[in-house]
């Protein structure tokens, strides 16, 4: 069973993609007011991020589904690098998991689980390369904590590498990533492939034409 690839310390290889087409592209709904107008800001010239929106549902369940517990969650963001028109962009489109040893203050992977999440990872229909990872801070905002800061250095330490905080109490998610040393915050679109309910919508469903009651018959 082989281990997950995770490009760090190293040139990432980037393959020539257009990125996703702005009108399936949206904000996240937890952005704060600093964050979503961060993501206005560099929506018209595109971003460094990107995420499905199923990754994105991936993400957030996970951190709600210990939402009473107030532990947090973590794992894996799933993807590739891209470039287009001389920009370079990360793509997420799915995460991975496995069991935690998790409180409310500290998560990582359970060490007897590891097995388990490689499994997972050679399910994976795509051809990927570990872009980064999320975990979650139950109540405490969005930040990256030193001990988060160790593990981008130790683990993510390219400027396209990502690390997504959710914070579930206090409906907050915020995405990070290192510039020289330093942490800085990463504006993000979550983006639906064509044939995916839109970001914000319900269930497509074909419109119905009414048809006209039909006229009562005249004596003649």
């Amino acid at each position: 069973m082989n281990p997950p690839l995770i490009t760090g310390g190293q040139t990432a290889e980037v393959r020539e993609l257009p990125p996703p087409r702005r009108d399936r592209v949206k904000a996240h709904k937890w952005l704060t007011e600093r964050c979503l107008e961060e993501h206005l800001d560099r929506e018209r010239e595109g971003f460094e991020l990107y995420i499905s929106k199923i990754a994105e549902e991936k993400m957030r369940n996970h951190a709600l589904q210990h939402l009473n517990e107030r532990k947090e969650v973590m794992g894996l963001l799933l993807g590739g690098f891209y470039q287009h028109e001389g920009r370079e962009y990360a793509l997420v489109r799915d995460v991975a998991t496995t069991d935690l040893d998790a409180t409310d203050v500290s998560v990582r992977f359970d060490p007897d689980a590891f097995e388990k999440l490689f499994a997972s990872l050679e399910e994976i229909g795509f051809k990927y390369v570990i872009v980064g990872w999320y975990h979650s801070h139950p109540s405490y905002h969005c930040f990256m904590s030193s001990t988060d800061v160790q593990t981008q250095r130790g683990m993510f330490n390219l400027r396209c590498h990502s690390a997504i905080v959710i914070d579930p109490v206090n409906k907050e998610i915020e995405a990070f990533f290192l510039d020289e040393g330093k942490v800085r915050s990463r504006p993000f679109g979550i983006y639906w492939d064509e044939y995916q309910n839109p970001y914000y919508g319900t269930s497509v469903r074909m419109r119905q034409t009414a048809v006209p009651p039909k006229a009562p018959d005249v004596p003649q």
